[in-house]
């Protein structure tokens, strides 16, 4: 009977860089260093610490899975940028998961997720019978969620406002982004994409540009 397939999930969506190997139930490897700067150097040598200690090689891997947010936005664009590299140059499927799914993995439902997203907001997302498309809420104007169990790093500050149980995530981050990248598996997946639920920061021109006189 033919092995599982080994699974190399990383994630760099927030001031961390993290990664860990997984092959069915088992665990080899994972590692997570914060930073708030200097994921696109140190993302690559990570992996291949992650696999040297899981006593693999790039070659053995059955699949990539990567974070693909809600986050930073140059973090994300670092991880997914290395994933697909890495998938067309290992020919390995790679998969995308986001914050919400990897947070949620493995906790009863119903469950809302809710992520920090700064500025006194939150991502929120929920995984019920009815679910909706991710969003950006103001805490100020957040009173009632549509679970009863909040879950995320920022689920205490959700809880306060609505009343909520705070579930602690069954995984760390990148090993729950390798559970659910090993369960899609073998199965027709989009190339990953940046889940941006928050426009880039952009600051107008301060000036008009100059006029070519005829």
């Amino acid at each position: 009977m033919p092995s599982e397939p080994l699974v190399l999930g990383f994630d760099t969506s927030a001031a961390h860089c993290a990664a860990a190997l997984l092959q069915g139930d088992t665990v080899l490897a994972q590692a997570h260093e914060a930073m708030a700067r200097g994921q696109a150097e140190r993302l690559i040598p990570l992996l291949e610490d992650v696999l040297r200690d899981g006593g693999a090689r790039w070659r053995d891997l059955g699949a990539l899975a990567v974070g693909v947010g809600p986050g930073n936005f140059t973090g994300i664009r670092i991880s997914i940028a290395a994933a697909r590299g890495l998938g067309l140059g290992l020919g390995c499927p790679t998969l995308g998961v986001s914050s919400f799914e990897a947070r949620a993995h493995g906790l009863a439902r119903p469950l809302v997720v809710a992520e920090d997203a700064r500025r006194d907001q939150v991502y929120l997302q929920s995984f019920t019978p009815d679910p909706g498309p991710p969003r950006l809420v103001n805490l100020a104007e957040l009173h009632a969620i549509d679970a009863p169990q909040v879950t995320g790093n920022a689920a205490v500050a959700v809880a306060q406002r609505t009343g909520a149980t705070v579930l602690e995530a069954v995984y760390p981050l990148a090993l729950a982004i390798a559970h659910v990248g090993q369960m899609r598996a073998g199965q027709p997946n989009p190339r990953p994409a940046a889940l941006y639920i928050r426009s880039a920061d952009a600051a107008a021109p301060a000036a008009r540009p100059p006029v070519l006189l005829p």
